[in-house]
């Protein structure tokens, strides 16, 4: 199924004086579009690499699907975050935010700070650690580090030299084939209920 631009929550001025109405109308109507139509296109291509078992150009695709994913992805979250309807954290939310950062104002001092200093092009996320369980504040130049955000893991292999060469030395592929006799499909498939359930 096709990714679709969506629909923001608000008016194109409903953001005024603090964004403006040109700024989002372009973010949204032409960029945001622009990644969602860069994931649609990248999708088709791996499935056409699948059906043809031509996989010479699949890096190249996978690159374009984590960019425009990613892209897709972060500014869907974007939008969300954003209402003329300001206000401050509340309840749990808070709670959470004063025991990772000390207190809100801390919290925001890093985040602006975090979000001045990202080099180039790039995004300040407030994301919560499920292996930590605590709040963390994270930059990403570009959008993506050929992945997607908002991604639950499920199955993980390590392909850096220092996972295999000592028994494979470069023969990676070799690594990879040996490695499909030793996967714990108890443990994934848990994972997917756990990242399925609605």
């Amino acid at each position: 199924m096709a990714h679709t631009l969506p629909d923001l929550p608000y008016a194109y001025n409903a953001l005024e004086p603090h964004y403006d109405e040109a700024t989002l109308k372009i973010h949204h109507d032409l960029h945001h579009k622009g990644y969602v139509d860069g994931l649609n296109s990248a999708e088709a291509k791996v499935e056409e690499c699948r059906k043809t078992g031509d996989y010479s150009l699949i890096k190249h695709y996978e690159r374009e699907l984590a960019f425009h994913g990613a892209g897709h992805i972060l500014h869907t979250l974007f939008w969300e975050n954003m209402s003329p309807n300001s206000g401050e954290p509340k309840e749990d939310l808070l709670t959470q935010i004063n025991k990772d950062f000390g207190d809100y104002e801390t919290f925001k001092k890093q985040f602006s700070a975090a979000a001045i200093a990202v080099e180039g092009s790039g995004w300040c996320i407030l994301c919560w650690n499920c292996l930590f369980e605590k709040l963390v504040i994270l930059t990403a130049e570009k959008h993506q580090d050929l992945t997607q955000w908002a991604v639950k893991p499920l199955l993980i292999l390590d392909v850096w030299e220092h996972a295999y060469y000592l028994k494979y030395q470069n023969k990676r592929a070799a690594f990879v084939e040996a490695w499909w006799n030793i996967v714990n499909w108890d443990v994934v498939s848990d994972r997917f209920k756990c990242a399925s359930k609605k």
